[in-house]
Parts: C-alpha cells; sequence; structure tokens
C-alpha cells in the first residue's frame, strides 16, 4: 500500500493534529476545541524522539473491493489566486493525489469521484483505507493538502511546505477557550474561505481537464497541471480518463468534513456528502444579539454525519442550538450515527499505526480496527446509495 514507516513518522504529527478540529467541547458560548496546545506540544516531542516506541508496522487495511488501486499524484497550480501566505506573488498550489481502479473497467459513465480534505494541522493520507476501500470497489478519490493548513507538502520547486505558525496560534488559541464563540466564527471564515476556494479549484479543474483529455486521456491537459514525471502524468490521465465528472461525492474529517459540507451546499454539481465528526461551521451564518444563526434553506444534497460518542451525546443535549443537529434536522436528507466509546481520532487511520498518539489526542475503548473497517463500509454504502444508486441505506443510529 506505499506505506513506509519513516514516512509515516514525518506523516504522522499531520495526521495526529487532525483531532484539533472541530468537535467543541461546549456547544455554545465556549469554543473550545477537541485538543490542547500542551497535549500538542507533547506530542511534538514524541514524534520527534520516540519513533520507535509510537508506531506500528501498519501497512494500510486490505481493500474489500474487485479492483486492485493504483495511485498518481499532481499539482494544480491556481494562476488566478494568489498564495494568501506568501509575499513574494506566488500562485496558490494544491498537491492533489489520486487513488483508482487499476486498469478499471469502468462503465460506459466511468467511475464517480470523491474529493476527501483533511482535517487541520493533517495530511492527505489521514483516512487513506477509506481511499483505498472506495476505490477498490469503482471510485475515483481524490485526496488534497491544503498547504499551510496541512502539517507538512511540498510545491512544484519541491520546497516542504509546513503548516503557518499564525494559523496554529489561531486554532491552539481557539482550544484553550481563550476567545469567544462569535471570534472563533469570524477566524474560521478564513479557514473555510482557504479550503472550500481548495476543493473548488481541484473540481473545476479536474472538470476541465476530463474535457480537455478526451474519453482517451490523450488530449492536452491546461498549465495548471503540475507532474514531477511522465509516468505520474500518465497515472492522472489514466484516473481522468475513467472518471465520471458529473458524480461527485465530497467526503472530509474535522475541518475538513466542515469543508465539504459548506462546498456542498454552494455546488450544483454535488451528489453526496459525508462529514467524520466534523462540526459544521460553514452553515454558521453570523452572530444577533449574541447567538448563532444558520442557513435557513434545507442543506440540499444528502448528508452523512458520523461523530464519535461524547460530540453526538453534547449534540443531542444542545439540540437545534448547536449547528450540527439543526442542519441534520432540517436538511433535504440526512443520515446521523455514531460509534459507542469511540473518540475524534477513531475516525482517521493514526490509531492503527500509532495507537499511542492516536490515544493522547483522543480514542476512546472502541476497538480501532473494527470502528474504521465498520465506518469504511457505512461511507461506502452511502455513496454506492448516492452516488452510484445501488444497495440499500440501511446505516444503523448507533455501531
Amino acid at each position: 500500500m506505499g506505506f513506509i514507516l519513516l514516512r509515516l513518522f514525518a506523516a504522522a504529527a499531520a495526521v495526529l493534529c487532525a483531532a484539533a478540529l472541530i468537535k467543541r467541547r461546549r456547544v455554545r458560548k465556549a469554543g473550545g476545541f477537541a485538543i490542547a496546545g500542551m497535549v500538542l506540544g507533547l506530542l511534538l516531542f514524541a514524534v520527534s524522539f520516540l519513533p520507535s516506541l509510537l508506531f506500528t508496522d501498519y501497512e494500510g487495511l486490505e481493500p474489500s473491493g474487485e479492483y486492485e488501486v493504483a495511485q498518481a499524484r499532481a499539482i494544480l497550480v491556481d494562476k488566478d489566486r494568489a498564495e494568501a501566505f506568501e509575499s513574494d506573488g506566488s500562485r496558490r498550489e494544491v498537491p492533489v493525489y489520486f487513488y483508482y481502479p487499476e486498469n478499471g473497467d469502468a462503465t460506459e459513465e466511468g467511475f464517480p469521484l470523491v474529493v476527501f480534505s483533511h482535517g487541520a494541522f493533517g495530511y492527505y493520507q489521514s483516512n487513506v483505507s477509506a481511499y483505498l476501500e472506495l476505490a477498490s470497489h469503482g471510485y475515483v478519490v481524490v485526496s488534497l493538502d491544503h498547504p499551510y493548513h496541512s502539517f507538512f507538502t511540498t510545491d512544484t520547486q519541491g520546497k516542504r511546505i509546513t503548516v503557518d505558525p499564525g494559523f496554529m496560534r489561531e486554532v491552539m488559541g481557539a482550544n484553550q477557550d481563550n476567545m469567544s464563540q462569535e471570534e472563533i466564527w469570524e477566524l474560521s471564515r478564513g479557514w473555510l474561505e482557504l479550503r472550500t476556494q481548495d476543493m473548488d479549484f481541484v473540481i473545476d479543474s479536474m472538470k476541465d481537464a476530463a474535457e480537455e483529455a478526451g474519453a482517451a486521456g490523450e488530449g492536452s491537459l491546461s498549465s495548471a497541471w503540475f507532474f514531477e514525471s511522465d509516468e505520474q502524468e500518465r497515472g492522472i490521465r489514466g484516473a481522468l480518463a475513467m472518471t465520471d465528472i458529473e458524480r461527485i461525492g465530497l467526503m472530509g474529517h474535522s475541518l475538513g468534513g466542515a469543508a465539504s459540507v459548506t462546498v456542498g451546499r454552494s455546488r450544483e454539481d454535488i451528489g453526496a456528502v459525508a462529514d467524520l465528526d466534523g462540526t459544521m461551521l460553514g452553515e454558521e451564518t453570523g452572530f444577533e444579539n449574541g447567538v448563532c444563526t444558520y442557513f435557513a434553506e434545507p442543506y440540499p444534497v444528502p448528508l452523512l454525519m458520523i461523530d464519535n460518542e461524547e460530540h453526538y451525546r453534547v449534540g443531542r443535549e444542545a439540540g437545534a442550538l448547536y449547528v450540527n443537529s439543526f442542519i441534520l434536522e432540517n436538511a433535504v436528507c440526512s443520515v446521523h450515527t455514531y460509534f459507542e466509546g469511540s473518540g475524534h481520532m477513531n475516525f482517521t487511520d493514526l490509531p492503527l499505526f500509532s495507537p499511542p498518539l492516536a490515544s493522547l489526542l483522543g480514542t476512546g475503548n472502541v476497538d480501532a480496527r473494527e470502528c474504521i473497517e465498520t465506518m469504511n463500509s457505512i461511507i461506502l454504502q452511502f455513496f454506492d446509495y448516492y452516488l452510484k444508486g445501488q444497495g440499500e441505506l440501511s446505516i444503523a443510529p448507533k455501531y
């Protein structure tokens, strides 16, 4: 599956920090999130000095579908958008990682597309077992890095880009309950704007590329696509050729889940959205008399919400005062479930390759492998039903 211990060592700090967003400790008038800055510091120390004690020999979960899974990567350069974290006039670059059926015999209409967004300080591989599972069942999955929000990534010059210190301070400030709910709302506008623009750009670039490359994948691609090798370009072209760009699903963990929900409302070409334990910050429209307001219009596309146990119970207690509860109740179509004994990090692969780090960040007593395998099967069932029109929707209210 391409997992190498040294690579995971470098990536673990990225995935682990996805826990920082977005489960709130207190739903109203608090602004706290799931992890304290002190814990983050301890984890960074641990990642630096104790890799041999922290990592297993995890090689990924074996996909259950009929297709072997191929992988390819590229960087998309948005020439219309300046890089907000730089002052040299550089353009925004978005790394994209494709997981798709190898030599897949796509149906006439092709395979549906699912786009994944990682959590705060996250990493594109945070939920790789889910990408592999979907791809093995006939999906093209694109997981993207959000530079300066991800723990690290690389640009077209090969430069290593790490998480922006200012963004980290903002999140840590929210984690420590030093901000009001309204202050966090204002900050989150910028977080979500960056991420939703990245996701929109990736989707639009893929739609343009599908038209430019043609069914055989042999036509020209725009200069927005940067490939580090001819092999990677061939892989991307093959994936584009088998993608049905008219059937698109979105998925994300934590802040990535929030961004996915936001894009799902704003675009008309999204068929389904899966939010993995993220507060739907983009559904908050403002504050009136100190009270948060939400979209009055029902959420327009099928929405799957998977929660950890505490997140679920806090949301239930708050009822319509909590944005997730309000949106799910008023959505055109929604499915809500949670896992008993789970924590925020149980909805990434981190508990399988670094149980100590995952435990420090927030896992429950649920069996980690069983939780992830069950979650992946739920995601597959959800997208099969709404993007492929296959199977039955039989997702239990809890697991």
